[in-house]
């Protein structure tokens, strides 16, 4: 977490200037279809105005803008296009949305992206007021943008339209799932617009085009179509978003399923409904690892034990993912990490009064505390900082962050892990080395794809409680493809010749799906796979 003195004033108030050929595609969708130009129109976070410009371009004649900016200086900016029946007013929108009986035809807009801890205390209040209202739970989590398109949803007619810059989170992440909900019953109409390329200069931020219509029927449809950049908008017609095809999944946790074919989502669907696949969570937990609060100080490679003589406190660890080759992590493969001098031990130190006496640990701990490790936030709250807390070492590692895809691996070696990987507890009653095979299938890594969350860089992350929602084919008779796997793997093969082998025992043989079920599952993976990796210089699956 960032003090606020830390943070840029950018960022603060979220501002990330929209690019014109976006602006000026949103205001034609907004646009098409009203033969009535006597439209109210709001832009509830106008920036330097390149909404309210097109506005000003494409529209004729209208009764009336209403455009929002807190920051002064912007608002200025917006002020001085002297738009006829222009008000803009110098105020947050969250009290503006609260505070007035306005209505609108048209929403348009770029809203900022602040995190809830850089709101100030009115602005908390506010945004909390406005889920209130919608009858939503407000989450610490939440960020600006949630609570824009919430009251900007709010502030529409009986008909109309919004039409925003998001980033791709909304797609996603667990604290958008409640707008995800609430905009599936809320509108009539639901396009999405991606982008393979990143249209913001500068920053690593995936947006989409959400545009949404209410219009009193009883229909809920979603559409999603990919451009590559921001000019490719000049080359789609707006046409093609008058009727969504797909129809929405009300119970569907996350919209990603929205990239796929309807065929591709009915066959996934009905795995779900039918509960013919469990849940991961339903054989195995998932938690984070453990929380140094400064691995480059916790985490040591031999020689470091060496010099300060810490052998009794340091720990078997393994803290990235590059150092796990397999579907297993045996003692010779942590052995052959720590030779490498790789970051392969965990020191667990236990409290001051019992280690006065050893002159390595202590010398140690006081190099530590001259780079300032024991002022570092998560140090600095702990009774003693070198005490290191969860320390409990799992039955199966989960690595968070990856590109192609997400390894379960079996800890052989019985080391500790760091926050990079999640600790996975088999249940009781799972066969631990079925449990961990089963998951190599093209199913269950399509569910990673549509639980997870993509980054800027086509990074794949997934934390416990995703983790937890993948679907995983177990059969106890699994139990011996694990051996075979782990060959495959420390040979390096290419994971789809892997999955050649897996699906048949595991999709096929165990489960019954046929080979065009099996098809479909490696399609539905390889397509997602594929889109999330075009933003990264990996190779793409064929």
């Amino acid at each position: 977490m960032h003090k606020i003195d830390e943070v840029s004033e950018q960022k603060l108030r979220g501002g990330f200037y929209t690019p014109q050929a976006i602006a000026s595609f949103v205001l034609d969708w907004a646009l098409y279809g009203y033969t009535d130009r006597n439209l109210d129109i709001l832009e509830p976070s106008c920036g330097d105005g390149v909404f309210l410009k097109e506005i000003g371009e494409k529209v004729s004649s209208y009764n009336r803008i209403k455009a929002i900016e807190i920051n002064q200086t912007e608002a200025k900016k917006s002020e001085e296009l002297n738009l006829p029946n222009l008000e803009v007013s110098k105020m947050d929108f969250h009290s503006y949305c609260n505070n007035t009986n306005d209505n609108f035809d048209l929403v348009v807009g770029n809203p900022p992206y602040i995190r809830y801890q850089f709101f100030d205390k009115e602005q908390q209040i506010h945004a909390a007021r406005i889920f209130e209202n919608a009858g939503l739970k407000y989450s610490k989590l939440t960020n600006s943008w949630v609570s824009f398109v919430v009251g900007s949803s709010m502030l529409l007619k009986d008909t109309g339209k919004i039409g925003f810059v998001l980033p791709a989170e909304i797609l996603q992440v667990s604290y958008a799932k409640p707008l995800r909900e609430f905009l599936s019953h809320f509108y009539n109409k639901i396009n999405i617009i991606s982008f393979s390329q990143l249209v913001f200069e500068k920053i690593q931020q995936e947006v989409v085009l959400l545009l949404c219509e209410k219009n009193l029927t009883l229909e809920h449809k979603i559409e999603h179509l990919e451009v590559d950049n921001a000019e490719a908008l000049k080359s789609l017609n707006v046409k093609k978003l008058v009727s969504p095809k797909k129809s929405i999944d009300f119970e569907s946790n996350k919209w990603t399923f929205y990239f796929l074919e309807q065929i591709e989502i009915d066959f996934l669907e009905s795995l779900q409904k039918e509960d013919v696949l469990p849940k991961f969570g339903q054989l195995a937990t998932a938690e984070v690892g453990i929380t140094t609060g400064s691995n480059s100080f916790f985490t040591v490679p031999l020689s470091t034990v060496q010099e300060y003589k810490l052998e009794q406190f340091a720990k078997p660890l393994v803290g990235r993912s590059v150092q796990v080759s397999s579907a297993v992590f045996t003692q010779s493969d942590w052995e052959t990490n720590r030779d490498s001098e790789a970051r392969t031990h965990l020191l667990v130190f236990p409290a001051a009064s019992e280690i006065c006496n050893h002159s390595g640990a202590m010398d140690y701990i006081a190099w530590g505390e001259e780079q300032g490790i024991n002022t570092g936030y998560k140090c600095r709250i702990r009774d003693e900082w070198q005490i290191v807390p969860s320390l409990r070492i799992s039955d199966a590692l989960f690595l968070r962050r990856n590109y192609i895809f997400p390894k379960l691996v079996d800890n052989l070696a019985k080391a500790y892990t760091t926050d990079t990987m999640h600790r996975v507890t088999i249940n009781g009653n799972t066969n631990k080395k079925a449990f961990i095979a089963s998951y190599y299938n093209s199913l269950s890594l399509a569910f990673t794809e549509i639980c997870g969350r993509s980054h800027g860089g086509g990074v794949l992350e997934l934390m416990p409680n995703e983790v937890e929602e993948i679907r995983i084919p177990y059969s106890p008779n699994n139990d011996n493809l694990l051996k075979t796997l782990d060959v495959q793997f420390r040979k390096q093969k290419d994971i789809s010749e892997i999955l050649e082998i897996s699906n048949q025992k595991i999709l096929v043989n165990e489960f019954g799906f046929s080979k065009a079920d099996v098809n479909i599952a490696d399609g539905i993976w390889k397509k997602l796979v594929n889109r999330r990796m075009k933003r990264s210089k990996k190779n793409i699956l064929t």
